[in-house]
């Protein structure tokens, strides 16, 4: 039987109980791979430049290089996908980290089943944005009057628009399938679509579009 490859995770907090800790949580599921712990975003750089790494989970405030910046730098310049892990829900951070190329933006608070299913969602391809902190990007920037969508609707189908409501309400591909009951190959078609109109590269960037109207 063929042995499956484990993700190859990267560390990086300035804080070592919580880095090691975590080193400790995900390396008791078998998928994973902790290759290093690092205190910083510089260290995770090089770190990534220099070895073949899958996932990094990056913290937000570190020193010499925090988080969003790492975030900027390891997306240009390898092929590693950052998540985002931290205890700062700031609505500057999971903006600047999203446009920065971040994958995935968890709260450290969570289980760690939470965390190894985000781990294998971004590594397979999706995105991960936890609700609390939608609803924290919707509370803040768009303002709890404002519920209409600020994007420019002449761009889109009616049938895009119900896909990126969806999106930044969190629903899956196969949930908006059931939704719209339509197959997830067509969803992910429409996605492609929205994606090519805007530019943007993900579907959490979709889901932050649909709120603000922005493309940044």
């Amino acid at each position: 039987m063929t042995q499956v490859p484990k993700i190859k995770v990267l560390i990086a907090d300035d804080n070592s109980f919580i880095r090691e800790g975590l080193k400790i949580i995900l390396s008791t599921y078998d998928e994973f791979e902790v290759l290093d712990t690092v205190g910083d975003g510089q260290e995770a750089l090089d770190y990534c430049q220099k070895h073949s790494v899958d996932i990094a989970l990056l913290d937000v405030r570190m020193p010499n290089m925090n988080g969003v910046e790492a975030t900027k730098l390891i997306t240009q310049n390898t092929a590693t996908k950052p998540i985002i892990l931290t205890t700062f829900d700031d609505d500057e951070y999971i903006l600047d980290a999203v446009k920065n190329g971040a994958k995935g933006y968890l709260l450290k608070n969570n289980e760690p089943e939470r965390i190894r299913d985000a781990i294998k969602s971004v590594f397979n391809g999706n995105s991960i944005l936890q609700d609390v902190i939608l609803e924290k990007i919707k509370a803040n920037l768009v303002g709890t009057r404002e519920t209409e969508t600020k994007i420019d609707k002449k761009l889109f189908t009616e049938r895009e628009q119900d896909i990126m409501s969806l999106i930044a309400k969190g629903f899956s591909n196969r949930e908006i399938s059931k939704q719209l009951f339509i197959s997830e190959g067509t969803v992910a078609n429409y996605i492609t679509s929205i994606l090519g109109k805007t530019g943007l590269e993900h579907r959490t960037q979709i889901a932050i579009y649909y709120i603000t109207g922005k493309v940044e």
